[in-house]
C-alpha cells in the first residue's frame, strides 16, 4: 500500500500488543489513539475523522474535562464579578473536577452529569446548590461548543435538578420592634434599623458611603457591594443594572443613622491618624469594611439572642422589610424598585405568601366600594 494522504489515518499493531492509530493533521501534526483492540482504535480514529470533515478540531486522546475546566476558568475570569468568579471556580474545585475531571472530554455523555447530580443530592447538597452546579456545567459546555471542543452541550439533554424553594423567614412587627429595641446603643444599631425598614442587601449595606446619603432628604443611594475576592473586601458594582437604586429611609432609619454619624465622628477624632477613611457608613472599629461572616457571628446572632428571636438569616432582615411592606399594602411595584429586583414577577413570586391577604382586602374593599358601606 501507498502511504495515506493527510486526513486518512492508519492503524498497526505497536511492539507492546496494543493497536495505535495515527491522523495527520493540518499543518503535518499527528495525533496518536491508543487501545487493546483494533476495534476500539478504529472507533477513536473513525470519532478524530468524523471531527474532521465538521471542521471541529480534532482533540488530545487525554484531554480532560479537567483541563478543559481549568482553561475555561482561566478564559471566563475578566468577565465575572469577583464574587461569581470565586463561585465558578468553588463549584469546579468541589464538585465537578473531583467527579469528572478524569474523564476526556470528547467522551463526555448526558449520563456523567446525571448520575453527578445523583451523587451530589445523595451528599447531602441542597438542591438550590446542585442546580448552581449544572448551571456552571452548562456554561462552560456552552463555550467548549462555540470553541469547536464538542459537537454539541451535553448539559442540554440532561433534567436540570428542581429548585426547591425555601421558606421565607420574616419577623412579624412585634419580632422587629423586640430586634430593635435590643439593638439600642449598639454600635451598629442602625444598620439594622436601615436593614429591616428597607430590603437593602447585606453587601449593600456594607459597601454604602456616607456621600450616597442624604439625611436631610431621608434617601440613600446604592452604587456598590462588597464582596470577597482573592485580593480581600473591595466595593463592587451592584448585582444588576436595577440594583443602582435611590432608596427612601423611614424616619425610624434616618434617626438612627445620625446618631450613627455621631458617635463615628468620635471614633474618628480618637483614633486619629489609625482611622482609615473609606467613608464608609458601616465601618469596623478602625473604619476598614465590616467581613460578612464577622458581622454574622460577633453581632448579629448576638443581637437575635438577646432579643429572643429565633436563629434567621441576615437576609431575611430583607424578605422581613418586602413583607411588611406589602402586608401594608405597598403597590408590589414600589417594593420591586426598593429592592432593586429586574422584574416585578419576582418580587411576586418570591412573596406569595402575602399575596392572599392583599387579595381579600382588595375585595373587600371593592365590596365596600359597591355597597356603600364605609
Amino acid at each position: 500500500m501507498g502511504k495515506r494522504a493527510n486526513g486518512e489515518g492508519s492503524i498497526y499493531k505497536r511492539t507492546d500488543g496494543r493497536y495505535c492509530a495515527t491522523l495527520t493533521v493540518e499543518g503535518d501534526k499527528r495525533k496518536s489513539f491508543y487501545g487493546a483492540t483494533r476495534q476500539e482504535v478504529s472507533r477513536k480514529l473513525n470519532d478524530a475523522l468524523k471531527s474532521q470533515r465538521e471542521g471541529l478540531p480534532v482533540l488530545r486522546e487525554r484531554y480532560t474535562v479537567g483541563q478543559y475546566l481549568s482553561e475555561w476558568l482561566k478564559s471566563t475570569e475578566p468577565s465575572l464579578q469577583p464574587r461569581t468568579f470565586m463561585r465558578y471556580e468553588e463549584i469546579v474545585r468541589l464538585h465537578l473536577a473531583p467527579m469528572l475531571g478524569g474523564t476526556t472530554l470528547a467522551r463526555l455523555g448526558p449520563q456523567h452529569l446525571q448520575a453527578l447530580y445523583a451523587d451530589r443530592l445523595e451528599a447531602g447538597l441542597s438542591s438550590t446548590t446542585v442546580l448552581q452546579v449544572h448551571r456552571v456545567m452548562r456554561r462552560a459546555l456552552d463555550q467548549a461548543a462555540r470553541w469547536g471542543l464538542v459537537a454539541r452541550n451535553v448539559a442540554t439533554l440532561v433534567d436540570a435538578p428542581r429548585k426547591r424553594h425555601r421558606e421565607i423567614k420574616a419577623l412579624t412587627p412585634d419580632e422587629v420592634r423586640s430586634l430593635l429595641e435590643a439593638a439600642s446603643g449598639d454600635r451598629l444599631e442602625a444598620l439594622y434599623a436601615v436593614a429591616v425598614t428597607s430590603g437593602m442587601r447585606q453587601g449593600e449595606l456594607l459597601a454604602l458611603r456616607w456621600r450616597f446619603v442624604d439625611l436631610t432628604m431621608g434617601t440613600a443611594q446604592v452604587r456598590g457591594t462588597l464582596q470577597r475576592t482573592r485580593e480581600g473586601l473591595k466595593i463592587a458594582e451592584p448585582k444588576t443594572a436595577r440594583s443602582r437604586r435611590l432608596v427612601r429611609l423611614t424616619v425610624t432609619a434616618t434617626e438612627a443613622l445620625r446618631r450613627h454619624k455621631a458617635c463615628q465622628a468620635e471614633e474618628r477624632l480618637r483614633l486619629g491618624a489609625a482611622w482609615a477613611d473609606n467613608d464608609l457608613v458601616f465601618a469596623n472599629e478602625v473604619g476598614r469594611p465590616i467581613e460578612a461572616t464577622n458581622l454574622v457571628s460577633r453581632s448579629f446572632a448576638p443581637l437575635l439572642k438577646r432579643a429572643g428571636l429565633p436563629r434567621i438569616r441576615f437576609h431575611d432582615l430583607r424578605h422581613t422589610a418586602a413583607t411588611l411592606m406589602l402586608a401594608q399594602n405597598v403597590h408590589a411595584k414600589v417594593v420591586s424598585e426598593m429592592l432593586g429586583h429586574s422584574q416585578i414577577s419576582i418580587t411576586l413570586d418570591l412573596y406569595s405568601h402575602v399575596t392572599p391577604t392583599m387579595q381579600q382586602e382588595a375585595t373587600a374593599a371593592v365590596d365596600a366600594l359597591l355597597t356603600g358601606s364605609s
